[in-house]
Parts: structure tokens; sequence; C-alpha cells
């Protein structure tokens, strides 16, 4: 089974971009991020007629997380439980950045965590505490063939970004936001992508980061141990940030021995 994850930068803009993609690619699953549209707006169509089921969750323009499944999808949850919310102004609104569906005995997650905007703001403070709660509920997944796919707007490692110095004082890069996502990791989880690709998995539209090459590794997809088990490749599709609007972002796709009715010669990641 092929499982992959993508921060779309909005499906209707891109949706032509996003489907002919999964079928070039054979992807079996995709979590996408940043929807940037409630359900009743989704294009879903252009999905269904290339074999792909829709669940969404989108409340506005903002945020919003998707999972695209040619293979059944069960037990579809649209968030975590108290997961924390977050206000502009008045009461805090739980926003629309968890899903998960169970395929083929699988659970994944799409997963568009807070920005955390700066050093100090109210968002890092949310982004913290979303993590936190989230990293209390994976404590009970770790017996499960799971994964933790998605945007997480953190940089683990320097390398993680094209130069450490630029990104003084700021966000995705801070010791608290490292210790969050290397909580992930004491659990038990496991980056499956690392070791098998290398290459950053975005680039900001600003001042020619593309061209330039100036990047960040901030899309993973964290399994448990069950999970990794299952892992025979992966790699960071980054030709995708290339072409007519493409998103910021640029899939990272994974195969994983579940054997499907959809396998047959499909060729595999090396």
């Amino acid at each position: 089974m092929r499982v992959a994850t993508w921060n779309v930068n909005s499906v209707r803009t891109r949706v032509g971009r996003i489907v002919d993609w999964l079928e070039r690619s054979d992807v079996d699953v995709l979590a996408m991020q940043e929807i940037k549209c409630r359900v009743d707006q989704f294009p879903y169509e252009q999905f269904e007629a290339a074999g792909y089921h829709v669940e969404a969750h989108g409340t506005n323009q903002w945020n919003g997380v998707a999972i695209a499944s040619r293979l059944p999808m069960v037990d579809v949850v649209r968030q975590f439980d108290d997961q924390p919310g977050y206000a502009n102004t008045g009461e805090p609104v739980v926003e629309a950045r968890a899903m998960a569906a169970t395929v083929e005995g699988v659970r994944l997650w799409s997963l568009y965590v807070p920005n955390g905007r700066d050093l100090g703001h109210p968002h890092l403070a949310y982004k913290l505490e979303w993590l936190r709660i989230l990293a209390e509920h994976a404590k009970t997944w770790q017996r499960m063939p799971l994964a933790l796919m998605g945007d997480f707007n953190i940089a683990p490692f320097d390398h993680d970004v094209w130069d450490i110095a630029a990104f003084a004082e700021s966000t995705h890069v801070s010791e608290p936001e490292r210790e969050a996502f290397r909580t992930f990791e004491r659990l038990g989880m496991v980056d499956v992508v690392r070791d098998r690709a290398a290459g950053y998995t975005y680039w900001d539209y600003k001042a020619g980061r593309w061209q330039k090459g100036e990047g960040m590794r901030i899309d993973f997809v964290l399994g448990t141990a069950p999970f990794a088990e299952l892992v025979t490749g992966a790699r960071i599709d980054s030709g995708e940030r290339a072409g007519d609007a493409p998103s910021d972002h640029v899939p990272v796709v994974v195969d994983i021995d579940v054997e499907t009715e959809l396998d047959d010669d499909r060729p595999m990641i090396f």
C-alpha cells in the first residue's frame, strides 16, 4: 500500500495538479493539509472521477485537512480527544487540523500542526499544548500500525533548514518545539522517511526560495514500531514544487507492506 502526505495549500486551487499526481504516483491514500475550504466546498468530483473517496474536515478558508483513498476507510474521526482550540478573539475555537481513518488495518492521521507564528506569541503556546495533548494520546497508540502524517511546522535538526543562522529567534527551530517533536520519538515513533530520502519538503514563495534551494524539512511521517516494520520505501517528491501554481510544500510518499487488490504490477520506491 502506498500512502502519502501533502500540504496542498488550497485544494480548490490545485485540484488538477493533485489528482494528476495521485494517478501518476499510484498512491492509495493521501493525507492532505491546508485544504482551505469548508466540507461542502471540497472538489469531490475530480477525486471521485479518479477513483478516490474523500473524507474532509474544514470549516472556513483557513486550515483544513482531508484524506483521499481508493481503498475503504473506516473509523473516521475529525479531531483528537481534548484537542485544544485557539482564540484570536472571544472563545477558543477547535480548528480543523486533525483527522484520522483506518485503511487496510493501518491507522493514518492527517495533521496540520499550528504554526506558532513568533517566539512569545500566544500561538506558540497553543502549538506546544496541541502537540502535548496529541503526544498523550500517542502513548496509547504504540502497539498498533499507525502513522502521524503531515505538516508539523517543526524542523527537528539544524540541517533541516537551509541556513540555521537565518532562523535566529524564530519559531520552527526553537528548543521547545524540537523537544515537543522528540517527545513522539521517545514514545517509540520513527521518522520512517529520513533514512530513506534526503531533502526539504517546503520552500517559501517569498524571495525565490525554491530557485535558491532555500527550503525546510517540516513534513513528516512518524510511525509506530508496528508501522515502521511495514515500511519498504519512501521518497520526497520535490519535483512537485516546480511548474505552474505549485503548493509551497511537496508530497512525502511511503510504501508499506500491506497487500491490497490494487498492488499488482506496482513500481517500487527505491
